[in-house]
């Protein structure tokens, strides 16, 4: 039976922390940022951490 492919998309938009946690940018930061509060562009900037449940199946595509 062949080996299992890494998905290389999902490999270059997220990253696995050491504590296993799946880290990746959120959505919403690429145009239009005038419209938007700096308290809401701050927080867009920011990585962020994927729920427990989603991670799991990152994981599973990344071969973790």
């Amino acid at each position: 039976m062949p080996k299992q492919k890494t998905h290389k998309g999902l490999k270059k938009r997220v990253k696995i922390t050491a504590s296993g946690k799946v880290k990746y940018k959120g959505p919403y930061g690429g145009h239009l940022m005038t419209t938007k509060s700096a308290k809401r562009r701050r927080r867009i900037g920011k990585p962020a951490i994927m729920i427990p449940v989603m991670a799991e199946k990152i994981k599973l595509m990344l071969n973790q």
